[in-house]
């Protein structure tokens, strides 16, 4: 945690006595209403430390607890434009992705949080991801990509529907 962050929720912590200091540990604990508050002094600590990707990180986080899919993905890829080697704005960023079912796009951000790991800790949070990132891959249905041509299988799927009003038209 950087020193603008720990200063950052230091200061809000004295306003809000019944959030904890970080409310996504148990969201479920977290009133709608405090999470609301607590999104609210974070876009305004964001609004002052613009260039802070570690506030836009918590920002991202919050966001997503409070089901605001679209604001977390802003606010987590504002944290990595601001600092393309933040950790934590990677990983948080794929984390979202994987919940979301984007797999590739979370297997593509978890690498690079894996490269970017500054300690065991964050290196092992990382892999435990990625492996369940391509182990639901593996085992999923969807992941087809559409880059195939659909004209043979659309023509064969033609000519069988041709085919069977042919029959049907003859039989009565």
């Amino acid at each position: 945690m950087s020193a603008e962050l720990a200063k950052t929720m230091v200061e809000l912590q004295p306003q809000l006595q019944s959030i904890p200091p970080v409310p996504w540990r148990d969201p479920h604990a977290v009133s709608p209403e405090d999470l609301g508050v607590y999104i609210q002094k974070l876009e305004q600590a964001c609004l002052a430390q613009p260039q802070s990707a570690d506030l836009r990180t918590c920002l991202g986080v919050a966001y997503a607890v409070n089901y605001d899919v679209y604001k977390s993905i802003d606010a987590l890829a504002a944290a990595t434009a601001l600092d393309p080697t933040h950790f934590w704005a990677r990983f948080k960023s794929a984390e979202l992705q994987y919940r979301l079912r984007a797999l590739t796009l979370a297997e593509n951000e978890t690498l690079k949080a894996i490269d970017l790991a500054q300690n065991g800790w964050q290196l092992s949070l990382a892999r435990k991801q990625l492996h369940e990132i391509r182990a639901l891959n593996y085992a999923s249905t969807r992941n087809v990509t559409w880059d195939k041509p659909l004209t043979v299988p659309a023509l064969v799927l033609t000519a069988m529907l041709t085919l069977i009003f042919v029959v049907m038209t003859w039989i009565h």
